[in-house]
């Protein structure tokens, strides 16, 4: 099975979870200003929501590399919404790919906001979920 790993963030806190699941799948964690470079079966992309909307980036991502994606796997952080995955729903309908019904989702920090969040915890927890999204 080929994976891929994409992210978005704007402070640093969904690269760390992108990295943590990509050290999981032996594969490398690259932003979403990076396209595939073939076919994935599954791709785990990672974001957050930004004044309640995923960023537009992510969705120029999805719709650009639709053609390469077999199924997207949610994994998200957010402060102040429990997950980014109706979003994503959206964004795969709009473009004709796959959401996986499974997703990671953590809290982030915003501002003092649930502070070092994700946290080791958090990090441990997304790489048990991509081994096992994996499986």
């Amino acid at each position: 099975m080929k994976v891929a790993v994409r992210y978005y963030t704007q402070t640093g806190n969904t690269r760390r979870l992108a990295e943590s699941v990509a050290k999981e799948l032996g594969v490398r964690a690259e932003s979403v200003d990076v396209p595939l470079d073939g076919p994935v079966d599954k791709l785990f992309l990672c974001n957050s929501v930004y004044w309640a909307g995923v960023n537009d980036s992510v969705k120029r991502f999805v719709r650009d590399n639709a053609d390469r994606i077999g199924t997207i796997v949610n994994v998200s952080t957010a402060a102040l919404i429990g997950s980014s995955y109706a979003q994503m729903k959206n964004v795969a309908r709009d473009a004709g790919v796959r959401l996986s019904p499974e997703e990671f989702h953590c809290r982030g920090q915003f501002s003092a906001l649930h502070a070092g969040h994700p946290d080791a915890r958090d990090l441990e927890q997304a790489r048990v979920f991509a081994r096992r999204a994996c499986s």
